[in-house]
């Protein structure tokens, strides 16, 4: 089931993509979460002029990509070391947000079915 379709279906348990969670993100993890930060600066991002919507966790290895592009051009092929460390990085970002999704859904769920057990035992 899509997300689109998911949320209209069930919006009670289908996390809101545009929103933040509503649980406690510490929630589940008694010795805590690694805090995820970014290592690009603003004044770095702005200055190699990244659109906003590289602006990511991993726009220090794309600034590394485009550095060595521009050092090794026209032989940009020599910088595919770099471009694989870029999209590794794109890729376990994606798997980190993904995983995120699915905890807010379950949950969202766990929350729906204790509600639905203490009007049962009501």
């Amino acid at each position: 089931m899509g997300n689109a379709w998911a949320l209209y279906a069930h919006p009670d348990v289908t996390p809101h993509p545009l929103k933040d969670p509503s649980f406690d993100p510490l929630y589940g993890f008694p010795n805590g979460r690694k805090p995820r930060e970014m290592i690009a600066t603003e004044e770095q991002m702005q200055s190699a002029k990244l659109p906003l919507e590289e602006r990511g966790y991993c726009a220090h290895k794309l600034l590394e990509y485009y550095s060595c592009r521009a050092d090794v051009w026209p032989w940009a092929a020599k910088c595919h070391h770099e471009r694989h460390n870029y999209l590794n990085c794109e890729y376990e970002d994606y798997i980190l947000r993904l995983k995120e999704y699915e905890r807010e859904k379950r949950l969202l769920h766990r929350k729906k079915r204790r509600i639905q057990e203490k009007k049962i035992v009501e």
